[in-house]
């Protein structure tokens, strides 16, 4: 079918011209579900008037709603959507549109409902779906119904949106109420928020700086203090402020911490040394009772010698194992260097009579006393200390041989009451063992001497036996009991099943020290077996026991081994340049270790501590070498020290040339204990005397910058005090300028930028005083030439009004200057040719605009012309050199005396003008 065939029966609503589709629409009925189509159809049609026509036809938005989702969404849609959902036709019920309404998700849609509808609940509900603050500002301000407009501004929450609403919404004064009041919750709770941050900030700052800080003793009381300041704030912290407070938090408790460990350290290392101190103190007291008992003894055998020099190595030994650890104080030092001497002097007197022992014994043997004498005295035996057997022998031989027998028995009785003061002191500090012994001699000596010369010194005897006595019985008084007591004490022991091995072991041992200690004070066979019998039924129990101590103290044996091997190859091959304290470190854990393995049996512990002893010494000779060099090296630093104190250089650079030493200083190690302190006062004192000479420098600095701000300060002070009265007085100024540019530079700092900015202000007003008193001057001296002014206005007006053009008589103007009298000549001179009347109005115009301009006045708009070509005439005159404003009006003022003629009507209108601002430039600022 060809095409016009096709147009012709095609229906009306498909038609090409959109008139006749327009008409089709209307026979359409849209209850019919094809013609509805049909419609839906010319919904999207190109021309806008079938689209309005079909639309108008459509009555039901949930189909056009449908429409629009399907991706038609002209601009007639919505306004029918519009039209429909606002109740402009009543087809549709409130409620069905208010659920459309809450399903749409057009703003657009949303806000012009919320603006349009015919209800206030439709309005609302369309406002509830509206999220965007800018519709909620427009509908705030614009919408009709007040509960809408509030509801919207309810909403608003941001600080722009509310300034909006402030300024925007002028229909509604409770809206911009609630916004303003809003508006300064909001900057009122930023306020307090920052303040808050700023607190915590400035809190976080002093934790932080605190954590820094070394420790003092208010250090724990000013942490918490800053930690229940940190819990008393409102607000709540960042992630990054939590991190920085948990940071230093941290990092104070470490202070803390370390602080408590060092502190435990040092107290427990006092305790240490109390407890060396302690044990030193007894074994001195040790060997003092054993010196002192073979000085008592009634002869010195060869058992004794032995046992003493047990005792003193056994001594000398622990005495330098607790000197490793501590160091003695110097008054027990004295006392154990006085018992070694003591014991020196024995053994050495010992000796000299074992080499001479054999010639004695020949020369008792052959009578010999002479010889016999020369060898007693050459052994030198001490008179304080029993003889030895041997000796006794000789000494009997010569008394009796050269010796008168009343001498000698006089000589025994002076002994043997020494004796007696001696065993008296005995007796009263209750040293009963050696009273014991002193008493027996004391018998002994008495049978052997005369009864008719013993005398009261025989009754002294008896008093003192009899005091012995009574402190025997008192003993065995004290004894007895406690012997009993210790009896049954181990026999429960025995008997008790409930202890560990260790804890019987430890128990058992004190019960036979106690019963040792006791001596032979109120002995008797019958406790004696019973206390053996018990303490070998505890020897049974801890048979087992003391099988795996043993088998323990092997193993700690092994381990001891182990470490003297490490050390030893460590020894062997030393590094070259080994660290003193790294040494000390090995050294200290090294005793840590061999302490820990203990204990080691008793057969191989003396061979293995005297091992570990040698290997000891020799590791604390290698770190005395290498502290040594150290020493040398810090000595060498000291000098350079020295030389760069006596050096000629700026206190600035020695500073930082005595802090690279310090620098080389801590990176050397530690010398020994004792040079170490006196080198580092030595190089400290150096170092401060520099210190001390950049100080001192800084502060003399210091002191002129002080000066010069206070010059400054006095400077500024006066000039501001200073108010020019005539322009003659900028050489004050000037001169005032150039002692301020004298006390530059002044020293950095907010008091120097205030200064500056202060002086700045000062010498600008003081420069504009003196310019517009400059201009007043001007002024002034204008004003004495007025008489001639107004002279030439009268020539002038003559002239205009057909006279003869006379000229100003010239007596007027013999006092003025030069400027002024060439333009009084050039006054006459434009009457004999005047210019023409355009012109002189024009100059005229052009003199009082520069005079605004110079005085700062307003110009008319007319005047805008004249304004800015007499601006850029000023712009090329003065290129390269600063105006003068008085020179300026100076000019200015010469060219209104030289412009003329000018007619007393034009006079007369410009003349007020220029009275105004030649008035306005007399005006002076305020001082």
């Amino acid at each position: 079918m060809s095409g016009f065939l096709r147009r012709l029966f095609a229906p009306r609503w498909q038609h090409p011209d959109p008139d006749v589709r327009r008409q089709a629409i209307a026979r359409l009925d849209p209850a019919q579900d094809g013609q509805r189509q049909q419609l839906e159809r010319l919904v999207r049609d190109p021309d806008a008037g079938v689209r309005r026509a079909a639309l108008a036809g459509l009555t039901d938005p949930e189909r056009l709603l449908t429409l629009r989702r399907r991706g038609d969404d002209s601009h007639e849609l919505r306004e029918r959507l519009i039209t429909l959902l606002c109740g402009r036709e009543t087809s549709l019920d409130l409620p069905h549109r208010i659920a459309l309404t809450e399903d749409l998700d057009d703003s657009e849609l949303l806000e012009r409902v919320a603006l349009e509808g015919d209800n206030q609940q439709l309005r609302l509900a369309a406002l509830a779906r509206l999220d965007g603050e800018e519709a909620l500002i427009r509908q705030a301000c614009e919408n009709g119904i007040a509960a809408v407009r509030h509801a919207a501004a309810a909403r608003v929450e941001s600080e722009q949106g509310l300034t909006r609403l402030t300024q925007e919404a002028r229909r509604d004064r409770q809206v911009v109420r609630q916004a303003r009041e809003r508006l300064n919750r909001l900057r009122a709770d930023a306020a307090s928020l920052v303040e808050a941050r700023a607190r915590r900030e400035a809190l976080l700052a002093s934790l932080e700086a605190h954590a820094r800080a070394a420790w003092e003793p208010l250090y724990a009381g000013r942490f918490r203090h800053l930690m229940r300041e940190w819990a008393r704030l409102d607000d709540l912290p960042d992630g990054a402020q939590e991190r920085r407070y948990q940071d230093a938090c941290q990092r104070c408790r470490k202070v803390i911490s370390d602080h408590e460990a060092h502190e435990q350290a040092q107290d427990e290392a006092e305790r240490h040394r109390e407890q060396a101190d302690r044990s030193r103190e007894a074994l001195v007291e040790a060997l003092e009772e054993s010196l002192q008992a073979l000085r008592h003894g009634e002869r010195l055998a060869d058992q004794d010698i032995a046992s003493l020099r047990s005792q003193k190595h056994l001594l000398a030994s622990r005495w330098q194992a607790l000197s490793d650890q501590h160091l003695a104080d110097d008054e027990l030092r004295r006392r154990y260097d006085a018992a070694l001497a003591g014991y020196d002097h024995i053994v050495k007197a010992r000796v000299r009579l074992d080499e001479r022992a054999g010639a004695i014994e020949q020369a008792l043997q052959e009578g010999d006393d002479e010889r016999l004498a020369s060898l007693v005295e050459a052994c030198g035996w001490p008179p304080d200390l029993p003889p030895s057997p041997l000796l006794q022998r000789a000494h009997e031989r010569l008394h009796a041989a050269d010796t008168p027998r009343d001498l000698d028995v006089e000589t025994r009785l002076t002994r043997f009451a020494e004796e007696l003061d001696e065993l008296e002191r005995l007796l009263e500090s209750g040293a009963f063992k050696g009273a014991s012994r002193l008493h027996q001699r004391l018998r002994h000596q008495a049978e052997a001497l005369p009864a008719d010369r013993l005398g009261t010194l025989r009754g002294r005897l008896k008093r003192l036996g009899a005091r012995l006595a009574e402190l025997r019985d008192w003993r065995g008084f004290v004894a007895g009991p406690k012997r009993d007591q210790l009896c049954d004490a181990i026999a429960a022991l025995a008997d008790d099943d409930s202890l560990g091995d260790a804890e019987l072991d430890r128990r058992h041992r004190r019960l036979v020290k106690e019963w040792k200690d006791l001596g032979d004070a109120a002995a008797n066979r019958e406790q004696s077996a019973a206390f053996r019998a018990a303490s070998d039924r505890i020897h049974e129990r801890l048979a087992d026991w003391r099988d795996r101590r043993q088998a323990a103290r092997q193993q700690n044996l092994a381990a001891r081994e182990a470490l003297c091997e490490q050390l030893e190859t460590l020894l062997a091959q030393p590094a070259e340049q080994a660290d003193p304290d790294a040494l000390r470190e090995i050294r200290d854990r090294a005793r840590q270790q061999w302490r820990r393995h203990s204990p080691v049996p008793r057969d191989a512990a003396e061979a293995i501590g005297r091992r570990f002893g040698r290997i000891r010494h020799a590791l604390q000779a290698l770190i005395e070498q290498r502290a040594h060099e150290i020493a040398e090296a810090k000595r060498a630093l000291i000098e350079e020290a020295r030389a760069l104190r006596d050096r000629d250089q700026a206190p600035a650079r020695q500073a930082e040339a005595a802090k690279a030493l310090q620098h080389r200083w801590r990176a050397l190690g530690r010398a020994p204990k004792g040079e170490e302190q006196a080198l580092w006062r030595e190089f400290r004192h150096l170092c401060d005397e520099i210190f001390a000479r950049r100080d001192a420098a800084r502060s003399d600095q210091t002191q002129r910058a002080r000066s010069r701000l206070d010059a400054m300060q006095q400077l500024i002070d006066r000039l501001d005090a200073w108010h020019p009265a005539n322009s003659g007085e900028a050489t004050d100024l000037e001169a005032a300028i150039q002692e301020a540019a004298a006390l530059e530079p002044l020293p950095a700092g907010r008091r120097s930028e205030g200064m500056r900015r202060r002086w700045s202000g000062i010498v600008r007003a003081r420069r504009e005083r003196l310019a517009r008193l400059a201009l007043a001057e001007e002024v002034h001296r204008w004003r004495r030439v007025r008489p001639l002014l107004e002279a030439h206005l009268a020539a002038d007006a003559a002239c205009l009004a057909g006279g003869a053009p006379d000229e100003v008589p010239g007596t007027e103007a013999d006092a003025l200057p030069d400027d002024l009298r060439r333009a009084h000549a050039q006054r006459n001179a434009a009457r004999q040719t005047p210019p023409a009347p355009e012109d002189v109005e024009e100059c005229l115009a052009r003199l009082r605009v520069h005079l605004s301009l110079l005085a700062g006045d307003p110009v008319n708009r007319q005047d805008d012309p004249l304004r800015l070509a007499i601006q850029v005439e000023r712009l090329n005159e003065n290129l390269g050199r600063e105006p003068s404003r008085a020179e300026e009006l100076r000019g200015v003022l010469a060219d209104l005396l030289a412009t003329g003629p000018i007619s007393p009507a034009l006079w007369e209108r410009e003349v007020g003008d220029l009275d105004r601002t030649l008035e306005s430039l007399t005006q002076l600022p305020p001082p």
